[in-house]
């Protein structure tokens, strides 16, 4: 892992510098329903892909960069992001995560973690009520499957 330090460092600095002008997605309110009706539902994350593309010297490989946005007390459904390796870095805000067999871990901004292929992400949530939380993430994963698969309801 020689000399891997200096190329995710650039990879992390041109993406944080290329997020800058993505915003988040605002909660649609169905106005068809009346206020005494509405059922409060806690808010969850928003993925905005920045850049995908097959890796040159890695067959059948590839690599995405994602905002992922949480609005205050957003909660992220337990998750896997299948063989996917995961680099997750905190742009703003706190949040909290946890990986299945491993206490729940508190990161701030400028904070990273990375999660290993076949991880189940049974926490992600900003607990803040107030602010939101920002994460730039990379996956690099096997061409063609979904970066991120929600546990089925129990």
């Amino acid at each position: 892992m020689i000399g891997t330090r200096p190329f995710v460092s650039f990879v992390v600095a041109a993406l944080v510098a290329a997020a800058g002008g993505c915003g988040s997605a605002k909660d649609a309110v169905t106005e068809s329903q009346p206020a005494a009706v509405r059922v409060s539902k806690p808010p969850s994350e928003t993925l905005s892909p920045l850049l995908r593309m097959a890796l040159p010297n890695a067959a059948g490989k590839t690599f995405t960069s994602a905002i992922v946005d949480f609005p205050p007390t957003a909660r992220a459904a337990p998750h896997r992001h299948g063989e996917a390796f995961v680099y997750a870095y905190v742009l703003e805000g706190t949040v909290a995560s946890r990986l299945e067999g491993e206490p729940v871990r508190t990161y701030h901004r400028g904070e990273n973690w990375v999660e290993q292929p076949g991880s189940h992400h049974v926490l992600t949530e900003n607990r803040s009520r107030t602010e939101p939380a920002k994460l730039l993430v990379v996956f690099v994963s096997n061409t063609g499957d979904k970066l991120k698969v929600d546990d089925r309801p129990k």
